[in-house]
């Protein structure tokens, strides 16, 4: 869910990045995005809504997308736009529509070659083993699923310790959590979050 009980359902989305980068296609109406649509399910507290692509297709009183362009969980925004061809699509749902995402993809994939340069480097042998490491538990999962639960657990433990020590020691070194966000390709509140959580240890 994202904030305000609003669905968010990311299109793309990578290991490197995870949730701070992730990418979706965003809608423009009348030249700029609209705010999430609403189901109607009846009476109750909670009304469903969602910001996703295909929603917007004008059905049931909801706005209908003009044009397409690539969006990022980190609030960047593609500046090309892709007109929809609402005559083409006719009546049918989006979701039912061959819509071709193949620019606003490729848009998405540009700014994140731009998070990637501007991100730290990983060493080669780390880089190796982290690889090496992701298809160990893959192929584990598939065999012994408790044993790869159990492995995740214990890299989950291990990583969280290296991550307050490293935090720690750019605390001490009085590193920005703009510096560390750029760094780290995350967000900056993330960034902040880990720098913070580093001054209690």
């Amino acid at each position: 869910m994202g904030e305000g009980g609003v669905l968010v359902d990311w299109d793309w989305w990578t290991v490197d990045f995870g949730d701070a980068h992730a990418g979706a296609v965003g809608v423009l109406v009348g030249g700029g995005e609209p705010g999430p649509v609403y189901f109607d399910v009846g009476s109750g507290p909670d009304v469903p809504s969602t910001s996703h692509w295909t929603a917007y297709d004008g059905r049931s009183r909801r706005p209908r997308a003009e044009a397409l362009r690539a969006v990022c969980a980190c609030g960047w925004r593609g500046a090309a736009e892709y007109p929809l061809d609402w005559e083409t699509i006719g009546d049918q749902p989006l979701y039912e529509a061959d819509v071709d995402l193949a620019g606003p993809l490729a848009d998405w994939t540009a700014h994140l070659s731009v998070v990637r340069d501007a991100a730290v480097p990983l060493p080669e042998r780390l880089a190796a083993l982290l690889v090496e490491m992701a298809e160990q538990l893959n192929a584990t999962a598939a065999d012994a699923p408790l044993a790869a639960l159990r492995a995740a657990g214990v890299l989950e433990r291990i990583a969280a310790r290296a991550g307050r020590e490293s935090a720690g020691a750019l605390c001490d070194d009085g590193m920005s959590a703009e510096a560390v966000a750029t760094a780290l390709g995350t967000t900056h509140s993330k960034a902040l979050v880990l720098l913070l959580s580093a001054q209690d240890r």
